[in-house]
C-alpha cells in the first residue's frame, strides 16, 4: 500500500516541502492505486454526489470547490495521484489555526461530508499535455467503482468565443448526460437554467455540422463525451468568464450550484442569493501575492 502523508508537517523552511514532492513523484511513477484513503479504513461513496472541477478559464471551479469545502467544513479523506497531474504540494488551504496550517497539501485531493453525502474532488494542478483523455478514463473507472448517484462537473469557458446566440441573457449553462438528464431534466427546467447550445466549431468552414464547444474548458467536454458513452450520471455546469480577479465568478458559480443542491440557505431561507453565506478559505489571502514591501515607498 501507499504511505500516509496525512500527517506530515512543515518544521523547515524547505526540507519538508522537496521531501513531500519527491514522495508525489515517487507515487506517480511507482504503480499506486489512483486513491489512497488518510485513515485505514476506505470510505464508501456509495449514492454520494460528488463535486468535481476542471481546470479551467480563471479556475472558477476551483475556486467554487474551495468554497465549498470551506463553507461546510469538509474532512479531507483521502488523495488521489496519478502521472496525468503536474505534481505539486504545499500548505493547508483551509487551516483553521496555527496547528492544522502545518499540515501538506497535493494536488488532487478528496473531501467530505458523510452527513451530507456530499464528496468534492478538489484538482490543484493542470493536467499533463496530452494526457487528458488518459487522465478522463482513470476518473470514469473510478467513478464507476465507487457508485456516485451523480457527478457534477463545475467549469466555466471563454466568454470570447461565444456565438451571437449566447451574447444574450444568463452567462450559465448546463449539459447533462442521458443517465442522468431522465432523473433531473425536468428540474432544471423549473429552475429556467439554460442548456449548452451547439455550436459550428469552424465557423465559414464547415457551417453544417454542429456540435458541443467548450473553449477554455479543460477536461470538461471529454470527460462529459466519455461519461455520456459510459452512462455515468454526470452534469456540467459552466460560466462563461474571463482571466483575471475570478472571485466573483466562482461565487456566482456556487450560488448557481446552490439552487439545485440547497447546500446552504440564507436567514430567511432563500438558497439563491447568498454570498454572505459562504467561508472563504483561509488560503485566498494571498489569492494574488503578498502585499507590496513597505520598503518600496
Amino acid at each position: 500500500g501507499a504511505p500516509d502523508i496525512s500527517n506530515l508537517r512543515l518544521r523547515l523552511p524547505w526540507g519538508p516541502y522537496l521531501s513531500a514532492l519527491c514522495f508525489v513523484c515517487y507515487c506517480y511513477y511507482s504503480g499506486f492505486q489512483m486513491f489512497v484513503p488518510c485513515s485505514n479504513v476506505s470510505p464508501d461513496f456509495r449514492d454520494f454526489t460528488l463535486i468535481l472541477p476542471a481546470v479551467s478559464v480563471g479556475n472558477v471551479g476551483q475556486l467554487a470547490a474551495d468554497l465549498i469545502i470551506s463553507t461546510l467544513d469538509m474532512t479531507k479523506v483521502g488523495y488521489i495521484y496519478t502521472e496525468y497531474l503536474v505534481p505539486m504540494v504545499g500548505n493547508n488551504p483551509y487551516a483553521t489555526n496555527e496547528e492544522n496550517a502545518q499540515e501538506l497539501s497535493i494536488n488532487a485531493e478528496v473531501y467530505s461530508l458523510a452527513a451530507r453525502k456530499l464528496a468534492v474532488v478538489q484538482i490543484r494542478s493542470p493536467v499533463i499535455k496530452n494526457k487528458s483523455r488518459s487522465f478522463c478514463q482513470l476518473l470514469i473507472s473510478w467513478l464507476k467503482k465507487n457508485g456516485f448517484s451523480r457527478v457534477i462537473v463545475l467549469s466555466s469557458s471563454h466568454a470570447y468565443q461565444r456565438d451571437d446566440q449566447q451574447l444574450l441573457g444568463t452567462p450559465f449553462r448546463y449539459l447533462l448526460t442521458p443517465a442522468l438528464q431522465s432523473t433531473v431534466g425536468n428540474l432544471m427546467e423549473k429552475l429556467n437554467w439554460k442548456e449548452m447550445e451547439q455550436m459550428v466549431p469552424y465557423p465559414g468552414i464547415s457551417d453544417t455540422e454542429k456540435r458541443i464547444v467548450i473553449p477554455g474548458g479543460g477536461i470538461t467536454k471529454i470527460l462529459y463525451n466519455n461519461s455520456c458513452t459510459e452512462e455515468i450520471p454526470l452534469a456540467v455546469l459552466l460560466k462563461f468568464c474571463s482571466e483575471g480577479d475570478n472571485i466573483p465568478d466562482a461565487f456566482a458559480v456556487v450560488n448557481y450550484l446552490n439552487e439545485w443542491l440547497q447546500l446552504v440557505q440564507s436567514a430567511n431561507g432563500d438558497s439563491t442569493m447568498n454570498s454572505n453565506r459562504w467561508k472563504v478559505p483561509y488560503s485566498w489571502r494571498l489569492l494574488f501575492g503578498s502585499g507590496l514591501p513597505p520598503a518600496l515607498f
